[in-house]
């Protein structure tokens, strides 16, 4: 199992909106790929700027492609993060799992 971690930071005005959309439109694109075991968001405020990490779990890097691409390290957005997203990471992070209970 593999597990895509994702980073994100938005305006703490509009954390409440953002996580609105990622229930709402990230959540059910991740779950309807073929291969995808779970999705998971945290959240974090800091102030005036609020942390979002999406955990995605996988079956196999093949599934991570049918989300997002050939290059399964490049970040994939939507074009409404426009309207919240402070910045775009370019990348995302993948770890192996190696122990769960």
């Amino acid at each position: 199992m593999i597990v895509r971690m994702w980073h994100g930071r938005v305006p703490t005005s509009k954390a409440d909106a953002y996580r609105e959309f990622t229930n709402a439109r990230a959540i059910p694109d991740y779950q309807s790929v073929k291969g995808n075991i779970s999705v998971h968001v945290l959240e974090r405020r800091a102030g005036d700027i609020t942390h979002f990490i999406t955990l995605t779990f996988w079956e196999s890097l093949e599934a991570i492609q049918g989300f997002a691409g050939e290059d399964v390290e490049v970040a994939k957005y939507y074009p409404e993060d426009k309207d919240f997203l402070l910045e775009f990471e370019p990348r995302v992070l993948h770890y192996e799992v190696v122990g769960q209970s």
